[in-house]
């Protein structure tokens, strides 16, 4: 008898998740990712300011599922789901599948401002982490010998636009940063000298927190020097600064765009019902509603009746749903509804202080410090990444030292000027939740 077949495009937390436990329910199982590993998002921000070496968080897909007999991986870039024909094209073929599990995870919103896709830097993919890594060592090599004030200026000031959870990490990592390496690299600049501006449009930091926690966080990022702006809404970003809709503008020549995530979908041949920012409405169940035999986990679903927030734990537990209830199905039983388990909220702030909200109390300061990192030490893939991570913090906050500052790519004065962020996240599919 011919074993069911079931297709995972995408190897984020939820694809990944669904994966491994759907080799274990008796099927043959197709994960198919455009990166042949998996990428530890949440700890992105930390490649991106030289805290962490980019192979700490990435790693091989193939590892993870070493034994698994009824497991393949395929690395391709998938092209269009015939959902009515049950078949996936990719780049090179076209594959049948009985289940279908979509978990291509989210990517940045695209924005109708000028100049956001050409010169903001976005951060959601490894490419990214590394590509805005180099735009800010770059900025730093400059700044050390340029003769002009104001260019000088321009050069050490970094815009974040958006004040959810990525754009809090990356403003506080970056006071971190600046605070060492001008301290032992680049004795000829001042800490005065480097400016980091947080925008938000809306009127309070981190607001999938409670507003207590938002407050806190806005005081404390205030406290180290950052720059924060409620309410303020971006009107254009150029090569040399960001405007506003007030009429400000900010020279500088990094504008890091956190603001905004949208599903990454490849297209999609049926009728699907998608909300604004492109998530699939999906059942209790996470099935679409015409198409029973297709699952969405992560980024892409839509639960009318559960409102999640995007986070790796409801990705994780979604792919746990998803495979019991594919199990469910080839035993001929009615699926059973997701029912996600909130163990809590944190959010880093940086400079040894967080927030958090366990069991409904919130809490502040060290300790959601703390827990964030054991947390995400615990569940990043790999006893060796493990270690090397736990060492590099080590020497990162016990001595104030970035390792990780090598500038890997070519770069000369001529074309720094006109050198253009990746955009690389702005394309399909993007598969990591």
């Amino acid at each position: 008898m011919k074993r069911p077949q079931v297709a995972v495009v995408g190897a984020g937390f939820g694809g990944m998740q669904a994966a491994q436990s759907l080799a274990q329910v008796g099927a043959d199982v197709l994960l198919i990712d455009r990166h042949n590993y998996n990428t530890f998002i949440p700890l992105l921000y930390q490649v991106a300011l030289a805290q962490l070496e980019p192979e700490l968080i990435a790693y091989p897909i193939r590892t993870l599922f070493r034994g698994q007999r009824r497991f393949r991986f395929l690395m391709d870039t998938v092209t269009r789901i015939d959902l009515p024909q049950q078949q996936i094209h990719t780049s090179q073929e076209v594959i049948s599948y009985d289940y279908l599990v979509l978990a291509t995870g989210s990517q940045p919103r695209q924005v109708d401002l000028p100049g956001v896709a050409q010169s903001a830097w976005m951060l959601r993919t490894l490419d990214d982490a590394i590509a805005l890594r180099h735009q800010v060592i770059t900025c730093l090599e400059r700044a050390a010998h340029e003769p002009d004030a104001l260019q000088r200026q321009q050069l050490l000031t970094f815009v974040i636009v958006g004040g959810g959870a990525t754009g809090v990490e990356v403003a506080g990592a970056l006071v971190e940063l600046s605070r060492s390496l001008i301290r032992r690299d680049y004795p000829m600049l001042r800490r005065a000298d480097v400016q980091i501006v947080l925008l938000q449009g809306g009127d309070r930091l981190l607001p999938d927190l409670p507003p207590r926690l938002g407050s806190y966080t806005h005081q404390q990022l205030r406290r180290l020097g950052v720059d924060v702006h409620l309410k303020a809404s971006v009107s254009a970003v150029e090569p040399d600064g960001i405007y506003l809709q007030n009429g400000q503008s900010i020279a500088t020549e990094t504008v890091i765009w956190t603001a905004g995530l949208e599903a990454s979908l490849p297209e999609l041949v049926g009728s699907v019902a998608q909300n604004q920012r492109r998530k699939l409405a999906v059942l209790p169940t996470l099935q679409l509603a015409a198409y029973p035999e297709v699952y969405a986990v992560g980024d892409l679903a839509n639960v009318q009746a559960l409102p999640l927030t995007g986070v790796a734990p409801e990705a994780l537990q979604a792919g746990v749903t998803v495979a019991r209830n594919i199990r469910r199905q080839m035993q001929g039983r009615s699926p059973q509804p997701f029912q996600y388990f909130n163990k809590g909220r944190l959010a880093i702030i940086g400079c040894f202080t967080g927030v958090g909200k366990i069991a409904g109390i919130p809490i502040t300061g060290f300790l959601p410090w703390f827990l964030w990192l054991a947390v995400h030490l615990v569940y990043l893939p790999g006893w060796r990444n493990r270690l090397l991570v736990l060492l590099s913090w080590l020497q990162a906050f016990g001595t104030g030292d970035r390792a990780a500052r090598a500038i890997l790519t070519s770069w000369h004065p001529s074309s720094a000027s006109t050198a253009a962020p990746s955009t690389r996240s702005a394309q399909y599919p993007s598969t990591h939740p």
